[in-house]
């Protein structure tokens, strides 16, 4: 076998990826070097010119507790508000999440029309559950009957473009106990946590080599539950963690893996309208029989 020339190619391209993981992992030692690597920064009153620097081209997660201060929504949204002024539409929703470790992957066999009010008196009386969730495919905010949601958004920082906001922000509403699996995006975004908390944990971009990426943008690492047997690469990679209370608003940088978990009754607001680049392509692997 070792004569046969597709053997061959696939070794030299073999090599050719130790050596890219070799490099990513030296360079993710050298960034675990800062002496606040390990803690995700809660930072209010960060000019535009030190968020560029620091955070987006620094590619450092930062919660900001002040950039909602002045919004409506803060002071408006509940799932009472949401039964009241939406509970007669129609929503796309994931449900029946909990029997298939893929949900995420798999979300279209997960979709479900429902009652928004009917999803509301759901997510109340169920208790803390990852069996079904109002995410961001919903696209609610793309509909004019949902425009008061965005009515609620007050003001914006001087890195975001306002212009885009529709079209590029996501509602988010669910139980305690809903989970967002290990993954990451292919842009930055800012999640403002707006009712309930929530608890955010990141990797690095530079150890995705160690988080056994086969499937698109996702990891089969579970954070609660890591299973060494199976993924010995994860051993000693490092997850930073963050809870995100009500107004507080977490900067997501670019190809950051992270994990999210609803604590309570979790209402949200997503949004990627910066005023910069934010349009990345990624190859990912498509690997279904690994």
């Amino acid at each position: 076998m070792e004569a046969n020339p597709v053997f061959l190619a696939a070794r030299r391209h073999q090599q050719l990826h130790r050596k890219l993981a070799s490099v990513l992992a030296n360079q993710q030692r050298i960034w675990e070097l800062g002496r606040q690597y390990e803690q995700v920064e809660k930072r209010s009153g960060v000019s535009t010119p030190e968020f560029m620097e620091r955070y987006v081209i620094g590619s450092r997660p930062l919660v900001l507790s002040d950039l909602a201060r002045d919004w409506p929504a803060l002071q408006r949204w509940s799932p009472a508000d949401l039964r009241t002024r939406f509970g007669h539409l129609d929503v796309d929703i994931q449900a029946g999440r909990e029997q298939n470790p893929r949900y995420e992957q798999d979300k279209l066999k997960h979709r479900q029309v429902a009652r928004l009010g009917d999803f509301v008196d759901r997510v109340l009386a169920g208790g803390p559950t990852n069996d079904y969730y109002l995410t961001a495919n919903n696209e609610v905010l793309r509909r004019p009957e949902f425009a008061p949601l965005l009515a609620d958004i007050g003001t914006l920082p001087p890195f975001c473009d306002p212009d885009q906001l529709a079209r590029s922000s996501s509602f988010w509403f669910g139980p305690a106990g809903s989970i967002t699996p290990l993954h990451h995006d292919t842009l930055m975004l800012l999640h403002t946590q707006v009712v309930g908390r929530k608890r955010w944990r990141f990797i690095s971009p530079l150890e995705t080599p160690r988080l056994y990426n086969h499937d698109g943008v996702f990891s089969p690492i579970d954070l609660d539950r890591p299973d060494l047997d199976r993924f010995p690469d994860f051993r000693g990679v490092k997850v930073l963690e963050v809870v995100l209370e009500p107004g507080d608003t977490v900067f997501l940088p670019l190809g950051w893996w992270h994990q999210v978990t609803s604590l309570e009754t979790s209402l949200s607001f997503s949004f990627s309208n910066l005023a910069f680049p934010n349009t990345y392509s990624y190859d990912n692997p498509s690997i279904q029989d690994w």
